[in-house]
């Protein structure tokens, strides 16, 4: 399984105490769904059923998702 994420921030993640759970781990998002980004929301709890050999695209919420058909690459 595979899906588009875009990335906009152009600086780095500074963590401190409070990004920590209540257990002391610090959870980082792995999915790209996370509306907390870097850190983890469960959104990738959404990722649960996608099929291995498939790309998805989801909706700006996280909520909707489709198959995308074919990359296409520009060059910019």
């Amino acid at each position: 399984m595979a899906r588009e994420v875009r990335h906009e921030a152009t600086t780095p993640a500074v963590f401190d105490e409070s990004d920590l759970a209540e257990d002391g781990k610090l959870f980082l998002c792995q999915c790209g769904l996370s509306s907390e980004r870097p850190l983890c929301d469960g959104s990738h709890r959404a990722t649960e059923d996608e099929d291995e050999d498939v790309v998805y695209r989801y909706d700006a919420d996280g909520e909707g998702r489709r198959i995308v058909e074919a990359l296409e690459l520009s060059e910019e």
